[in-house]
């Protein structure tokens, strides 16, 4: 999923943008979320601080408590791989955001071809998540785009005969088998249980005794049989 975080004091360019990105994530056919906000408040930060895949910040240069060049430094800190579009009528401070080395795509003024630009960009921006690694497939008329490090583990579910994909972030059921899915990842997936496939890159231990791995994110599971244990080790 595509997350969108759109900041903009001015209700105009908030409905602008979300009408621009409703436009462009259309014709691409992709799951996307907007995240819209007035000012840079705590709600915003939250956002930041989580870890939602693929964000996409379009951010405003001033708004009446914050400035969104503290607020790029401030999410740089937290990751280097989100997109930084700063969309602005303060044409003179791209100074500023230049020297700060924020690897920002794209610095747009509103009164200079702003949408076309602005459609450019996000155009730029998708380009930039498909090189990463990812499982993207189709089930149920949905379509998923699945970071393969935000993935903890992949399980069967014997009752509801579907497969849960496990992420930092949400648990997704999906009708795909996990013999089909086992041939999507990469080879940081192992197999641990008959129905269970795990991200070796984001364990942080294994217990041999307990059968029982601890996740980088503090996240535990148990499923790990004998006959799987020795890749663990």
């Amino acid at each position: 999923m595509i997350n969108f975080i759109i900041c903009d004091d001015v209700k105009q360019y908030r409905e602008m943008v979300k009408h621009v990105v409703s436009l462009y994530m259309m014709k691409n056919k992709l799951e996307y979320k907007t995240h819209i906000f007035e000012d840079y408040n705590s709600d915003f930060m939250k956002i930041v601080e989580s870890k939602l895949p693929f964000k996409v910040y379009i951010l405003d240069i001033e708004t009446p408590t914050k400035s969104g060049i503290d607020i790029a430094r401030i999410i740089r800190n937290h990751d280097v791989d989100s997109v930084l579009i700063f969309l602005t009528g303060h044409q003179e401070l791209s100074h500023v955001v230049m020297k700060n080395d924020f690897l920002f795509l794209s610095y747009i003024n509103k009164f200079d071809d702003c949408k076309n630009r602005l459609m450019h960009s996000l155009d730029r921006a998708l380009q930039l998540f498909k090189v990463k690694s990812l499982i993207r497939f189709k089930d149920n008329g949905v379509i998923y785009t699945i970071p393969q490090d935000d993935i903890l583990y992949i399980t069967r579910d014997s009752v509801e005969r579907k497969c849960i994909i496990v992420t930092d972030y949400n648990k997704f059921k999906v009708g795909k088998n996990l013999s089909e899915l086992e041939k999507m990842v990469n080879d940081n997936f192992i197999k641990t249980h008959r129905a269970c496939l795990m991200n070796k890159k984001r364990i942080m231990s294994f217990s041999r005794p307990q059968k029982e791995v601890v996740f980088d994110n503090g996240m535990r599971s148990d499923l790990i049989s004998t006959r799987f244990d020795k890749e663990l080790i």
